[in-house]
């Protein structure tokens, strides 16, 4: 944490670390972890909210909390850009961090994997790895998601490989072709 800006290193502190070393295959014990994920989300959630930096959305998409959707958006330019954002929680988890996937953007930069899991082997499971079972969910948000999206969509969006969905509409409308 000692070279992280100040910003990074106040929000990580705010994020509640876990406890519950437990996977999807771990029965009552993943539930206890499932509990401890909710409430880092929720805390960081609402860290987010009151600092008026609100970015993303996302909830289970299975009762058994081994899926997950939602979308996340990054402001570039003052526009809104917004990705639907999914992953699935690894059967080796909490020892392997989740892969997190934004489909929208398949095949758009070299940070990223087929299917749209976005690229974070360099500089985010090494400190996965050395926070196991500390970091959770919210963790791989925040040191994972966030800074990939602050690198990656300024230059997607600056290259064209990403257009606001104002001008894909206007763009529509000019050649009278009609989105379905």
């Amino acid at each position: 944490m000692e070279t992280w800006d100040p910003t990074t290193k106040s929000t990580l502190t705010q994020i509640p670390l876990l406890s519950v070393k437990a996977g999807p295959r771990d029965g009552a014990a993943w539930t206890q972890r499932l509990k401890e994920e909710y409430k880092a989300l929720i805390a960081y959630t609402a860290m987010n909210k009151s600092k008026d930096n609100d970015w993303f959305r996302i909830s289970a998409a299975n009762p058994e909390g081994t899926s997950w959707t939602g979308k996340c958006w990054y402001i570039h330019n003052l526009l809104k850009y917004e990705f639907d954002l999914q992953f699935d929680i690894p059967v080796t988890y909490p020892a392997t961090a989740p892969e997190l996937e934004l489909p929208q953007l398949d095949g758009k930069t070299q940070k990223m994997y087929r299917g749209g899991k976005i690229c974070l082997t360099v500089h985010f499971k090494p400190l996965w790895a050395k926070n196991c079972p500390r970091f959770g969910i919210a963790h791989a948000l925040c040191l994972g998601l966030a800074p990939w999206l602050a690198a990656e969509i300024p230059i997607l969006v600056d290259s064209g490989m990403v257009k606001h969905k104002d001008d894909t509409a206007a763009s529509s409308e000019a050649s009278d072709v009609k989105a379905v």
